[in-house]
């Protein structure tokens, strides 16, 4: 089925745009990077992979800076990872960022 994500800036209110994110495979001695893509005007990158290569460890990295520099705002992470393990290949893992610039959150989606 496949890994996607999107993006809501909570202060704002709305999606966050243009913000790259990276999608690695996390194996014994670092990371593989499999996608990379930009949030579209609804902050999401939909699908990042199609097909989820094998069950493992996983990595959806955010470059976060840019975005908040881009807005003239201020913010305490310039990046934000989020690992996940993927246990069924078949299934659809939806991994939400809601993001501030001063924190940020996650959960399993649909």
């Amino acid at each position: 089925m496949g890994i996607s994500t999107h993006i809501l800036d909570t202060t704002r209110g709305r999606p966050a745009k243009g913000v790259t994110v990276r999608l690695e495979q996390l194996v014994a001695g670092g990371a593989v990077e499999l996608a990379r893509g930009v949030t579209n005007d609804d902050g999401r990158v939909k699908p990042l992979l199609d097909a989820i290569p094998a069950a493992g460890a996983y990595r959806l990295h955010f470059d976060v800076a840019p975005y908040f520099t881009a807005l003239g705002v201020e913010a305490f992470y310039p990046s934000v990872n989020i690992d996940f393990v993927v246990k069924a290949t078949h299934e659809h893992y939806h991994v939400p960022l809601l993001l501030n610039p001063f924190g940020y959150a996650t959960y399993r989606g649909s």
